[in-house]
């Protein structure tokens, strides 16, 4: 079931153009799964790079070419009235030339033949506080750069061998 659910929820992913909801998801498989699935199995476990490597391969391995290329970018996803924790924290958007409070994640996709296939993820955590002497507020920091991030997916890329 679990297998299932997560080919259904890649699929729903990967053909909707509007705004994606558990509920929207439900009612496609003539209701054959409850929005209450989707969400404890979407609760159930958290997901990794790695796990994302694993359902893509086959199709990495499909449109491989020589002339295939890695595209490294960070996305920001705003979450103004969530309560700051380690991921959603402050971030500076470079869209909005400011900081924003919300959740951000390095993305890698390959590209080759004219399609994009994600292949690899990392979520920035900022774990460390510290204080700004000057400005008497607890801040978050994070252990690893997202250069530093972005290194080690690249490693990770190296060792798939793509």
């Amino acid at each position: 079931m679990k297998n299932s659910l997560l080919a259904l929820y890649r699929d729903y992913l990967m053909s909707s153009f509007a705004r994606i909801t558990a509920t929207g998801l439900s009612q496609l498989p003539d209701h054959e799964v409850s929005h209450d699935q989707i969400t404890r199995f979407l609760a159930g476990t958290d997901y990794t790079s790695r796990d994302l490597w694993s359902l893509v391969k086959p199709t990495v391995h499909t449109i491989e070419a020589d002339e295939g290329v890695l595209i490294f970018d960070d996305t920001l996803e705003e979450k103004t009235y969530t309560d700051e924790n380690e991921i959603i924290t402050r971030h500076f958007d470079h869209c909005q030339n400011r900081t924003v409070k919300g959740a951000n994640i390095l993305n890698c996709l390959y590209h080759a033949n004219g399609i994009n296939v994600p292949v690899a993820f990392e979520i920035v955590d900022k774990d460390l506080l510290f204080c700004d002497m000057q400005i008497p507020q607890v801040k978050r920091h994070s252990a690893l750069t997202k250069n530093g991030q972005l290194r080690q997916m690249l490693r990770v890329c190296r060792q798939n061998q793509l």
